[in-house]
Formats: C-alpha cells, sequence, structure tokens
C-alpha cells in the first residue's frame, strides 16, 4: 500500500514566502500613501468648490476680470485648446511611432531619434513657451491666437504620444507580421489591418496623457494664445481665447474681491473636465482590448 505524503515548505521557502508578503505589504502601503494626498486634494476642492458648481456658473460669461460671473468662455476655449492639439500631435505621433517602430533600422541616426523623444519629454513647459512663440506666432506667422497655443501644446505632448504608440506596437507578436508578410502581404497593408488595430489601446492611453497634459498647461499657452479675459467665445482657431488653467491662475492671484469659493469651484471644474475626456478614451481603450487576439 502507498501512504500519501505531505509536502511542508522548506524553511528557505518559508523565509522566501514571508518576504513577499513583507514585499507586497510594503507596496500596497506605498501606493496607499500616494492616494491619500490626491484623496485629500479632491476632497478639498469638493467641499469648498462643490457649492459654486451650477448650471449658471457653466453657462454664464465671466465679469469684473473673472471676479463675477460664470466660467463658460474660458470652458469653450480649453475644449478648443485641446481639439486642436489633439488634431495636430496624434497623427504626427502615431505617424512617428511607426516609422521608428517598423520600418527605422537599428543605426545611430535612429538611436539619435529616440535619445532626442526622451530629452524633449523633460523639457520645462516654458521653454516650450518660448519655442511657441518663436516658431509659431512670428515664424509661421498665426500671431497669439488658438491655433499658436495648441501647436505649441503638440509639440509639448509629441513625445508622450510616440513613446506609448511605439511600445504598444512592439507588444504586437512578429508572428502575426510573420503570417501577413507569408500571405503575401505589404509592410504597409500588415500594419494598417493587422498592427494598428492591435494596437489600438495603447494609442488611446497615449491620447489619456495628453488630454491630461494639454488641460492643465499654463505656461505655454499664457505666452502663444490665452488671454486674461475674453468675453467672447472664439469663432475661428485664429482667435484669442480664455482657458481654465490661465483663468485658475488669475482668480487666485491676479483678481480681487473674488468670492473665496470660486478658485476652487474652477479647479473641480477642470478636474471634472479632464475626468470626462478620460473616461470617452478609457471607454474606447476596453472596447479595443477586448478585441485582442493574444
Amino acid at each position: 500500500m502507498s501512504s500519501l505524503t505531505t509536502f511542508s515548505a522548506t524553511p528557505h521557502e518559508q523565509k522566501a514566502l514571508g518576504t513577499q508578503r513583507l514585499l507586497k505589504l510594503g507596496f500596497l502601503a506605498i501606493t496607499l500613501l500616494l492616494l491619500i494626498p490626491a484623496v485629500l486634494i479632491l476632497g478639498v476642492l469638493v467641499f469648498e468648490g462643490a457649492q459654486g458648481l451650477t448650471w449658471e456658473f457653466l453657462t454664464t460669461k465671466p465679469r469684473d476680470n473673472g471676479a463675477a460671473g460664470g466660467i463658460a468662455t474660458a470652458l469653450v476655449g480649453t475644449v478648443w485648446l485641446t481639439a486642436f492639439a489633439l488634431l495636430f500631435a496624434l497623427p504626427l505621433g502615431v505617424a512617428a511611432a511607426i516609422y521608428l517602430s517598423e520600418y527605422a533600422r537599428d543605426n545611430w541616426l535612429t538611436r539619435t531619434i529616440n535619445v532626442a523623444i526622451v530629452n524633449l519629454a523633460g523639457v520645462p513647459s516654458i521653454v516650450h513657451a518660448l519655442f511657441g512663440v518663436g516658431a509659431f506666432v512670428y515664424f509661421a506667422g498665426f500671431g497669439k491666437s488658438i491655433l499658436a497655443a495648441s501647436a505649441t501644446l503638440a509639440v509639448m505632448t509629441l513625445p508622450v504620444v510616440i513613446v506609448s504608440t511605439r511600445e504598444s506596437l512592439q507588444a504586437v507578436p512578429h508572428s502575426f507580421r510573420d503570417a501577413c508578410w507569408n500571405m503575401g502581404a505589404t509592410r504597409w497593408q500588415t500594419i494598417w489591418r493587422i498592427v494598428l488595430p492591435n494596437s489600438g489601446s495603447g494609442i488611446l492611453t497615449g491620447l489619456i496623457l495628453v488630454v491630461c497634459r494639454a488641460v492643465g498647461e499654463t505656461a505655454p499657452i499664457m505666452f502663444t494664445g490665452a488671454v486674461f479675459f475674453r468675453q467672447m467665445f472664439p469663432s475661428t482657431a485664429f482667435d484669442k481665447t480664455m482657458a481654465l488653467s490661465l483663468h485658475l491662475f488669475n482668480v487666485s492671484t491676479q483678481v480681487t474681491n473674488v468670492p473665496r469659493h470660486v478658485p476652487f469651484t474652477v479647479a473641480l471644474l477642470l478636474i471634472l473636465v479632464v475626468l470626462s475626456m478620460n473616461a470617452v478614451a478609457i471607454y474606447f481603450r476596453m472596447r479595443l482590448r477586448g478585441r485582442k487576439k493574444w
């Protein structure tokens, strides 16, 4: 007769499991410590600013240099700026990522371009603002406008789009490409019909990061197209406009006799705009992830 043998963990295995539990608890504690400031900030904004977040505040134009009235002009201007920034950054960033991932050879030029992209991501926003003034306001002749401000935001966010898209393209299994090439498909047909559809979730991740940064930036738009106060809604891309981020700075530091809750309400609205845009992108990203075949 055979007897059942009970396998027990050796002292070495028990020590490894204990270390693993400690590390798991440590990582959980770090995660909670990172969440606590975010929750506290959001709680303060909701507590102080929710009272002013009314339909009238959203649909009324500002008055008295922003000390009174609503936020309609700045809200619409923020949507314009973000939409045009995405219109510029996404096609250029995706195209650059496709070239670097699918066409470019591994040589000194490609490595130099990759280093330049990483360095560009670390350039302070004020430097991008000065570049936008020289390149778009004066050299391209856009003047101080939504077009110049959006182009500056696009240049600033391009590295994020390129890196996230390239990593998503490279995550697609190379066997997919081999199968297409063996069936006689060209490189572009493979990219268009196989690689891009299976990397859509990663591209949308880049879009989410772009929206988060573009909506919250102040310096690049302050010098290129956003204004302190304007009651008229923009009608063309060559108009100047107000923006939520700049308006928040103004009502917090530059304008007198502002009700106490107004800066908190503007900040809360800014966060809600970012969350709303991100929610749409996350929805489509989840749908695309469900279509993956690996």
